[in-house]
């Protein structure tokens, strides 16, 4: 049996406007991917630094990686990545009321930050283009909100 342990993760799915508006505009990064060959649509995630609430890595993750912060974050779930094979757990928020903040990226983290409108994004999940599995989780968990008008 191989296993690898993971400390976890967040993730945030962002919205520019109100994510209850007609075509909300959601903000993801296009990331170079050593493992998947190439580049991934995702949506803003990373490790909480020692001490770090998940609600505080995502908060951190969003504004470090696409320069925006959110006012408000919204617990979508929790999900584990690979059950088969790793303990890792990424827990996913949706994030509004962006404002511009500060990108403060890794020395290794290739990314172009990209504004789509909601029915873009979700055309990319049907047809294929958006495949990371934690984006995927977290773009439909906030189209089940957007849809209960919760």
């Amino acid at each position: 049996l191989e296993l690898i342990r993971h400390r976890g993760a967040s993730a945030v799915v962002p919205f520019l406007d109100d994510p209850k508006g007609p075509n909300p505009t959601v903000v993801l990064v296009y990331q170079y991917r050593y493992a998947a060959g190439g580049f991934v649509y995702e949506i803003p995630a990373g490790i909480p630094a020692d001490g770090e609430s998940w609600e505080e890595c995502a908060r951190r993750e969003l504004e470090e990686e696409t320069g925006y912060v959110a006012d408000s974050l919204t617990p979508l779930s929790s999900i584990f990545t690979t059950p088969g094979f790793t303990n890792e757990e990424i827990h996913l928020f949706q994030g509004h009321g962006l404002r511009r903040g500060a990108v403060s990226r890794d020395e290794d983290e290739f990314l172009e930050v990209v504004e789509l409108p909601f029915s873009k994004v979700m055309e990319m999940v049907g047809d294929g283009v958006i495949r990371d599995a934690k984006s995927l989780t977290g773009i439909l968990l906030a189209d089940r909100l957007r849809r209960e008008g919760t």
